[in-house]
């Protein structure tokens, strides 16, 4: 996100096999995607979504049905995080291109450029599951619901109460071990792992959990906070003098 004064300005691409296939989710899942992974880049920079605009390329044999599925996918998002829509573009192409543009409010804004020597570093929930989930679509199989590939699950009254206490955030979108890589070039420090990660972790993108540091002193205050909202925490490193680089091979497909 591009921080203005008060303001965040993010924008996200949300594009047919580059990061879903159309057999894979219905046009209400994929609408909703399209808003949830730009809402959870504001909420990592600390910044409440306030409006949103769409850009949304449609094939032309979509029917009134067809986009009438993905108007309920964008409201019930906009709605259940309190976000007007107040303009874009519709225009007609071969496949399905959606680009969402959130703008969203802040008065502490939190950077990927603010980690300091000795903070802790944390994740929340669970990695891999999107990645595996990934594969089944691949193979043809069907995958739950509820998977976090199908529906990004946001922390976001958890992450807004523990902003006092982080130094430096991003959420995880292209994998664990990808986003450490630029936290690192832009906190200009490197990381000691309390023990192993493996890949299918690390590497495991459109995962859409929170990777933040803090100091030690505050720890106790946001494993509490995570308690009350029930937000799984792991707490798997240390900033070093140093940097880091990441290994994983990118997670997008084409065709």
């Amino acid at each position: 996100g591009a921080v203005i004064g008060k303001w965040v300005y993010s924008n996200d691409a949300f594009f047919e096999n580059v990061h879903f296939k159309k057999e894979w989710m219905s046009l209400k899942q994929i609408a909703q995607k399209a808003m949830l992974v730009n809402i959870s880049d504001a909420i990592a920079m600390n910044a409440k979504p306030k409006y949103a605009l769409l850009t949304v390329a449609i094939p032309k044999e979509y029917t009134n049905k067809d986009l009438k599925e993905l108007a309920k996918g964008f409201k019930k998002v906009a709605k259940e995080f309190g976000i007007e829509i107040i303009g874009g573009d519709t225009i007609s192409n071969i496949k399905l291109d959606i680009s969402v543009t959130i703008i969203s409010k802040t008065k502490k804004p939190i950077l990927r450029s603010g980690i300091k020597k000795d903070d802790l570093l944390c994740y929340t929930g669970s990695l891999g599951s999107s990645k595996r989930d990934l594969e089944k679509l691949f193979l043809g199989e069907k995958v739950s619901k509820k998977s976090k590939f199908i529906k990004p699950k946001l922390n976001a009254e958890f992450f807004y109460k523990i902003s006092k206490y982080v130094n430096a955030s991003m959420d995880i979108s292209d994998g664990l071990f990808f986003e450490l890589e630029r936290m690192s070039k832009q906190s200009k420090v490197g990381f000691e792992f309390f023990e192993k990660i493996d890949k299918d972790i690390g590497c495991s993108g459109e995962e859409y959990e929170l990777l933040f540091s803090f100091d030690k002193k505050h720890k106790e205050k946001i494993e509490k906070l995570a308690k009350k909202y029930d937000v799984p925490l792991n707490i798997f490193a240390k900033a070093v003098k140093g940097k880091y680089s990441c290994e994983c091979a990118n997670h997008h497909f084409k065709d």
